[in-house]
């Protein structure tokens, strides 16, 4: 295979240990700018790597995303084994365990970044809406999505613009605050050493908009 000569590979070993959120956000933008063009670098995948991560992980980025099978955060963020902490559940909501495992990965492994990873035409903002406007109630555990993505749904309600859309921001929005409300995590942001975003995923061109 040919490579060409503008496109550094990191593959063959894992990538330094990054402490700093504005870096990690950067390596985040830059990984996704290769995954928009086509032109991804699959970083920390080799023997290699996966030998060293054997050992331990210091993931640099912690990612709340949305469970929805067309934007898993390594891909579209073109990163490898070890690098992002990833936790995945329908809507990208904030649940107890949820919340646990992004406490976990600050206090254990000092990461110093949290995105919110909401997207374009999310199911589960679009279901609860469905479920608000025709008073239906939701089968089994759904309910629980539902109930945890209403309160987003009624700021949305206020403001003008596509619904939806306004709905999965406004959902996003919520929970990056019920992250930022954790007392546990609360000597690490007033330090400074741990910074949340938001990102908004757009199906129709695989770009992260970082808010």
């Amino acid at each position: 295979m040919t490579v060409p000569a503008d496109l550094t590979i990191r593959t063959e070993t894992p990538r330094a240990d990054i402490s700093d959120a504005d870096l990690a956000l950067a390596e985040l933008k830059q990984g996704n700018q290769r995954f928009v063009e086509g032109r991804m670098m699959h970083p920390d995948q080799s023997l290699e790597a996966r030998q060293s991560v054997s050992q331990g992980q210091s993931p640099f980025a912690i990612v709340l995303s949305c469970s929805d099978s067309r934007l898993p955060p390594e891909v579209v963020f073109d990163q490898g084994l070890g690098d992002l902490f990833v936790v995945r559940v329908a809507g990208n909501i904030v649940d107890p365990a949820g919340m646990g495992s992004i406490e976990y990965a600050v206090g254990h492994f000092g990461t110093p970044l949290i995105v919110v990873l909401g997207h374009q035409n999310c199911g589960a903002v679009s279901a609860t809406l469905e479920s608000i406007q025709q008073h239906a109630e939701p089968h089994g555990d759904v309910a629980a999505l539902i109930t945890a993505i209403t309160p987003a749904v009624a700021v949305a309600q206020k403001r003008s613009g596509n619904l939806l859309t306004n709905s999965i921001q406004a959902n996003m929005e919520q929970s990056r605050d019920q992250i930022m409300a954790s007392g546990e995590l609360k000597p690490a942001f007033d330090s400074g050493k741990l910074k949340v975003v938001l990102g908004y995923y757009s199906l129709a061109d695989g770009t992260v908009a970082i808010t």
